[in-house]
């Protein structure tokens, strides 16, 4: 994934214990990752639905100049292709969820956006074209896992266990 992915570990030591104890009693747990993934997959789906980050707040409004020419009235959803094209990658010991689109990492984190080859960039806008040095997204965040994540993850990990035990 070229675009951007998420890492983190798992810090409740309880669902650490489970986890450990599953790769004793699987070898491979790469069904559980792969659980975990499809789960946060969904829920990084429904934030594009909520239009909130994984801490629940609601992301950044847009320009009001480009919500008036927008197709879609969702925040980070002209086309779909940023929130179909998120997926995860399962392993033996980890997941990674993200998304390949170039442009996901700039709305994920937020930054500025110069032009490469040019003086200026170019785009339209409701009120038309517009020339601008630079261009500053604000932060949007759509990856990450929420205290629903965390429960979610430490369900697929207990139910592992129940299974395997």
């Amino acid at each position: 994934m070229s675009g951007v992915t998420l890492e983190t570990r798992i810090t409740d030591h309880g669902v650490g214990q489970a986890f450990t104890s599953l790769i004793g009693l699987m070898g491979n747990t790469t069904p559980i990752m792969s659980a975990i993934g499809t789960g946060m997959v969904s829920s990084t789906h429904r934030r594009f639905i909520s239009q909130t980050s994984p801490d629940g707040e609601a992301w950044a409004s847009l320009n009001t100049e480009y919500k008036k020419m927008k197709r879609n009235a969702r925040i980070l959803t002209e086309s779909g292709r940023l929130r179909d094209s998120i997926s995860s990658q399962p392993g033996r010991d980890h997941v990674r969820v993200g998304t390949n689109v170039i442009y996901g990492a700039i709305h994920q984190f937020g930054g500025t956006i110069v032009p490469k080859n040019a003086s200026h960039l170019v785009f339209r806008l409701a009120t038309g074209v517009v020339l601008a040095k630079s261009v500053t997204l604000r932060a949007r965040p759509y990856l990450g896992i929420s205290d629903d994540d965390e429960e979610m993850i430490a369900d697929i990990v207990f139910r592992f266990l129940r299974r395997f035990q």
